[in-house]
């Protein structure tokens, strides 16, 4: 058998180099000659599928098409080398923070609500404009969202790992002493021992009474017990969530001012052809022996 690489949509086997036995695999069922993958692009959402890696012994490559890599390092064979989808999500999430945002402003769940109970109530809502909006992750997605904010006239607070100061970047370090003054703290960090828990009780008891924090990075980033136990008093919108899939029952589901969606940000329609192109580009620089892209390990 030849040198096999799977693909996750039938589009990208057209880039499969000459001489390669390129393969669908969208994360259902088994993939046949595992044994021979020399290239594997392991399937979006939640049909990935870090088991097959080690039954891969020819792997060179795996390239993924999230972001955050730290579910697959733990299986990651020696001598494979590992990229990410870094940049493909950054408009579909920033869009959805966007409007996990706007939907807390204005109260749109509420008023969803109230038009299935056929009931008519209004009244005024917070605004976006003319609050402070704490990004904690400035990198690729941080920056998209910044520019989607800057037109709802917000004050906008970068944070990251490290301090940019020529960028108006603060370092992490600093965190504590900007959580009291942001009305909104948006969560955009990797998951990391750094970050786990990163906003938990003590940060949740720096925040305003009715400030909003949106969590599309990854669950346990933000203390779920913390949240619970603030009863209300800090507003929530998350895309992920700890633990996740959130299992019928949890209390989440019924906590006072959490807004849910099932983790979404990302897979957008947007997503679907920047990350055919993307795989289609890393097939031909595989094949020419030039670098890859968006590599976070090499072997």
């Amino acid at each position: 058998m030849p040198d096999r690489v799977l693909v996750p949509w039938k589009e990208n086997l057209s880039a499969v180099p000459e001489g390669l036995d390129g393969a669908v695999f969208d994360g259902r069922g088994e993939p046949e000659g595992l044994a021979d993958v020399v290239f594997f692009v392991m399937p979006y959402g939640r049909t990935q599928r870090v088991d097959l890696l080690a039954r891969m012994p020819r792997l060179r490559v795996c390239q993924l098409l999230t972001a955050g890599y730290e579910n697959a390092l733990p299986h990651l064979p020696d001598g494979v080398e590992l990229s990410n989808g870094r940049g493909l999500h950054d408009a579909s999430t920033a869009e959805h923070a966007l409007a996990l945002i706007l939907a807390d402003r204005r109260d749109l769940p509420q008023w969803a609500a109230e038009q299935r109970a056929d009931t008519w109530n209004p009244h005024y809502t917070r605004s976006l404009a003319d609050t402070r909006v704490l990004i904690v992750g400035h990198g690729s997605i941080g920056r998209a969202l910044e520019a989607r904010l800057a037109p709802n006239e917000c004050e906008i607070v970068k944070v990251a790992r490290t301090a940019r100061p020529e960028e108006g970047v603060h370092g992490i370090e600093d965190l504590h002493g900007l959580l009291p003054g942001a009305d909104i703290v948006v969560l955009l960090t990797p998951l990391t021992d750094r970050t786990r828990g990163l906003i938990g009780a003590e940060e949740l008891g720096l925040m305003r009474d009715g400030a909003l924090v949106v969590n599309v990075a990854r669950g346990p980033v933000l203390d779920t017990g913390a949240l619970l136990a603030q009863e209300g008093r800090i507003r929530a919108a998350l895309d992920v969530t700890d633990p996740e899939p959130l299992p019928g029952g949890h209390p989440l589901w019924q906590a006072p001012n959490v807004f849910i969606t099932p983790h979404v940000a990302g897979g957008s329609d947007t997503f679907y052809p920047r990350a055919r192109r993307f795989v289609d580009d890393q097939l031909r620089r595989w094949a020419g022996g030039a670098a890859l892209a968006n590599v976070v390990r090499r072997p």
